[in-house]
């Protein structure tokens, strides 16, 4: 769920306003990248807020043709803030413009009138972040090149990890809420079984364990719905989603009932995931944006690390949190405390896991998670006070250097700038594209897209310049800092905390107090 004026909110950097000031004209794009790039099917997903500050997300499918057109799609949109359901409606056509780096803009005309704008990062010809700039809303998200062979109710014959955020109207009230677990298919439109859980800010507590009863799902059989784009409809255990399969191994999906709205993804989950704590071990980190429920609550967003030593044991931590513009950075000593972790056997083959660690004088922090193969997980902050979700990986061995991750890279940020005496909090969602060099000051050179929504605020901007600075503390293991100056109008600088995952992807969080912003990167 997103916030603004108290509507929840999530992203992945580190930001202060500097000074006011025209921006500089943007180094010449270069890299592999052309309009031919963008050819085939994809599936979108995005989310974040209107103009209202209501929660909103959409998913959908549109075709590239390769050469600089959109010839059709379909989505799905829900908006909390009209208070109707989520309505389906169809792309026409469109035009797209791919730049040499990777960053890309399209407009999409939509049945009926009106368009869509976007602005994209691609990390490769497959996939890649998405951002919607036309200021009717601000939402960020991913996209993915879809399968067509794959538009079938057999293909989602499989188990598969969910991990959904967004808006609960439970007792009446919006707050926000965060599902995970893991959900079987038969591949004839039947899910057998599974289990979840949920953290609804409007519940007493988080919910447990909890088995997915007997579902459905099947292809939309509508104007050809299901076998042109990959739309079906899903419901299970009261809920009902609308999704858009990428592959066999992978769907988007957006709640559409009257309990509330929310959207993720759901990934085939592998058969060698761990069942016991012997097999979970290693270092892992991890991403989880949120809302803080009690007291003057807020947006929060955390990116930490830990290792899992195969007996229930949990080390070697470090975590950074936002909550609301407090920044807290967390290390491994003698303020942490009762720091375990365990796989669930009563619900074995789940993949399910918890763990948890007090950290004196902060907070005590718990987790559910949900492996979708041994190096990735998704994630459910279970901790007294907060409702938040995310991802977890396996963190690969260091030493991680500045000159062995030189290179090109793709970006997706999103967040809460928290506003200051003149001006309301507001969303603002980025897409970046930059080049790595080994220097050892301003390494980073490239440029973004953005768009910053709230009540008091409507700016979108394309093709600004962006630099900046990587420095990787010790080994790289923990926490390391990356500095961007977003040279637009007004210019910012913007400080992370991050934590490298392997040399070709980082997750981030703001250690600013202007910001409650995250975010990750991937190497192009």
């Amino acid at each position: 769920m997103r916030k603004l004026l108290g509507a929840a909110l999530t992203v992945l950097v580190a930001v202060s306003l500097v000074a006011c000031g025209g921006s500089k004209p943007p180094t010449p794009p270069t890299g592999p990248f052309s309009n031919a790039s963008l050819n085939g099917q994809y599936a979108f997903s995005m989310s974040g807020i209107d103009l209202s500050g209501a929660y909103f997300a959409r998913i959908g499918s549109f075709t590239a043709d390769g050469n600089g057109n959109i010839t059709g799609g379909l989505q799905d949109s829900l908006n909390l803030s009209s208070g109707a359901p989520a309505s389906m409606v169809s792309f026409t056509s469109g035009t797209y413009e791919v730049q040499s780096n990777g960053r890309a803009t399209a407009t999409i005309s939509v049945a009926g009138g009106g368009s869509l704008q976007i602005a994209l990062a691609m990390q490769s010809a497959t996939a890649g972040y998405i951002v919607e700039t036309d200021l009717n809303a601000s939402g960020s998200g991913t996209f993915n090149q879809q399968t067509s062979a794959d538009f079938a109710a057999a293909a989602l014959g499989h188990p598969y990890v969910f991990n959904v955020s967004g808006v609960s109207f439970l007792n009446t009230k919006a707050g926000p809420i965060n599902m995970v677990g893991q959900l079987i298919g038969d591949g004839n439109g039947n899910i057998t079984g599974g289990v979840m859980d949920t953290n609804d800010g409007n519940a007493a507590g988080p919910s447990g364990a909890t088995a997915i009863a007997p579902g459905t799902y099947a292809l939309d059989s509508n104007n050809g719905n299901g076998t042109s784009f990959g739309r079906g409809t899903m419901t299970f255990n009261g809920r009902t989603f609308g999704f858009y399969i990428v592959d066999d191994t992978h769907f988007k999906m957006l709640e559409e009932d009257t309990l509330g709205g929310s959207a993720g993804d759901a990934l085939q989950q592998a058969a060698t995931i761990p069942t016991e704590n012997s097999q979970f071990t290693g270092s892992f980190v991890y991403l989880i944006n949120g809302d803080g429920i009690v007291g003057t609550s807020g947006n929060v967003g955390r990116a930490a690390r830990f290792s899992a030593d195969g007996n229930g044991g949990v080390g070697t931590i470090s975590l950074d949190t936002n909550n609301d513009g407090n920044y807290t950075h967390v290390s491994q000593g003698g303020n942490i405390s009762a720091a375990t972790y365990a796989i669930d056997t009563a619900n074995s083959g789940s993949g399910r896991g918890t763990f948890t660690f007090k950290a004196s004088g902060v907070a005590t922090f718990s987790y559910v998670f949900y492996m979708i193969s041994p190096a990735q997980a998704a994630l459910l902050e279970t901790s007294t006070g907060f409702v938040g979700g995310g991802t977890m990986y396996a963190q690969s061995a260091g030493p991680f250097t500045v000159s062995g991750s030189v290179g090109n890279y793709a970006s997706g940020w999103s967040g809460i700038e928290l506003g200051t005496a003149t001006a309301v909090p507001y969303e603002e969602d980025y897409v970046v594209q930059y080049s790595l060099s080994s220097a050892g000051s301003s390494n980073i050179s490239g440029g973004s897209d953005y768009q910053y929504l709230g009540l008091s605020t409507k700016t979108s901007a394309s093709n600004v310049p962006v630099g900046g600075t990587l420095t990787i503390k010790q080994d790289g293991t923990l926490n390391n800092h990356y500095e961007f100056a977003v040279n637009g109008s007004p210019s910012l600088t913007l400080d992370f905390q991050a934590y490298f995952v392997n040399v070709g992807m980082v997750v981030m969080v703001c250690s600013d107090n202007d910001r409650t912003t995250t975010g990750v990167i991937t190497q192009q």
